[in-house]
């Protein structure tokens, strides 16, 4: 498919549908189902391309894989596009995050959490996976090599996001001055289609919100659970795992729920594909503020998801202009080498020290690292087999 075709909003949601039903794993294994998809799949973006889609969504706050997909559906089809990207991989996670607050089965007994332990196999195959394609693509010299080993070491020393910040911060000054002998390359998208108009209002839309909302948050129904849950979304870095104290302190911490309500909902979200982040539809549906139910489940993944928006949409013309500079890219050719680092690190902690227990563990995860490596097997298959061992096992247990 040629990466410059403009393509359709019903193509884009399509696509995203898709992942938003058998993206298991979290942010990490998102981004290799994402680069699977549309890099090598779909042939959307090359690697340097999607390497520095995923620099710039580290950087910014918000949920970093919806970010990425947010901004692939625009690029490919605009507004429309980006919508449908949203909405394709975040519709199935957050129906069933409702379901569950409604009163849906927890995920208990050996065979559910058998299941369960085999979704975290595959987010091991995934990310491996994805580790092997963008290290072959964005690490080919000893130089970026290194940044990548250093990028580790920076992330294993320091730990925590401002770490991985920091550690691609470092990856583009070593890029500077060790990654300027590559030739100027063009663009692989051809345009941006957010204005630098569009991205100031954005950025005004995202500060002017983050301002007033605590003050009028007692004004009406629904205005304190937006604030809250816009809050959470504007303040966190990385994504994921990272937001739940926040989620904690303004949900359980103003009394809304109980802690073993709170608890029993993430331990669900572990269980769902998408972006760990509709939790908050959990929180809205479940919490005793007002609204609940279905229209609080709206206006807390609202409040969630919209700051990240909005700082992706500022960012993104600015950005443009900057990868199309020589000293830029060779900036970006070293964030990139150090989000390798990043990415690699994320495989062994969390994803590997949480899913590989045993030794038959190792061996699953490996088939489905093999199957998606050397017999090209859909990730769909992947997932669907190994949730399955993982459920056989959790009963013979």
């Amino acid at each position: 498919m040629d990466a410059k075709r403009a393509g359709s909003a019903i193509e884009v949601f399509l696509a995203f549908l898709k992942l938003g039903l058998t993206s298991f794993g979290g942010p990490i294994a998102h981004l290799g189902y994402f680069r699977d998809e549309f890099v090598t799949r779909r042939g959307w973006f090359d690697d340097r391309a999607y390497g520095d889609l995923v620099a710039l969504c580290q950087f910014l706050p918000g949920p970093a894989s919806s970010q990425v997909g947010f901004a692939i559906g625009l690029e490919r089809a605009g507004p429309l596009g980006a919508a449908a990207a949203w909405v394709g991989f975040t519709l199935p996670s957050a129906l069933l995050m409702v379901a569950f607050a409604y009163g849906a089965a927890a995920l208990d007994g050996p065979i559910a959490q058998g299941v369960l332990h085999g979704l975290k196999l595959v987010a091991v195959a995934v990310v491996a996976q994805a580790v092997l394609g963008m290290a072959r693509s964005l690490t080919p010299d000893r130089q970026r090599a290194a940044i990548a080993v250093l990028a580790v070491a920076v992330m294993a020393l320091l730990g925590g996001v401002w770490a991985q910040v920091g550690a691609i911060v470092l990856g583009g000054i070593l890029g500077l001055a060790l990654c300027r002998d590559g030739s100027a390359q063009r663009e692989t998208i051809e345009e941006v289609r957010v204005s630098r108009r569009s991205g100031l209002l954005a950025l005004v839309l995202f500060v002017f919100l983050l301002a007033i909302l605590p003050l009028i948050a007692a004004g009406g129904p629904g205005l304190a659970l937006f604030d809250t849950f816009y809050r959470a979304g504007a303040l966190v870095f990385g994504g994921g795992h990272v937001v739940l104290p926040l989620l904690e302190a303004g949900t359980v911490g103003q009394g809304w729920l109980t802690q073993d309500t709170f608890l029993a909902g993430y331990g669900a979200a572990q269980a769902m594909p998408g972006p760990l982040f509709t939790f908050a539809a959990y929180l809205g549906a479940a919490g005793a503020q007002v609204p609940n139910g279905v229209p609080g489940a709206m206006v807390a993944l609202a409040g969630i998801f919209l700051p990240g928006m909005l700082i992706l949409l500022a960012a993104l013309p600015f950005w443009r202009q900057l990868r199309a500079d020589a000293l830029a890219q060779a900036a970006m050719r070293g964030a990139n080498a150090a989000v390798v680092g990043i990415l690699a690190l994320a495989l062994y902690d969390p994803v590997f020290t949480s899913a590989v227990l045993t030794p038959l563990d190792f061996a699953i995860a490996l088939a489905g690292f093999v199957a998606l490596i050397s017999w090209k097997v859909p990730p769909l298959f992947v997932v669907i087999s190994l949730a399955t061992t993982g459920g056989l096992l959790g009963a013979a247990a």
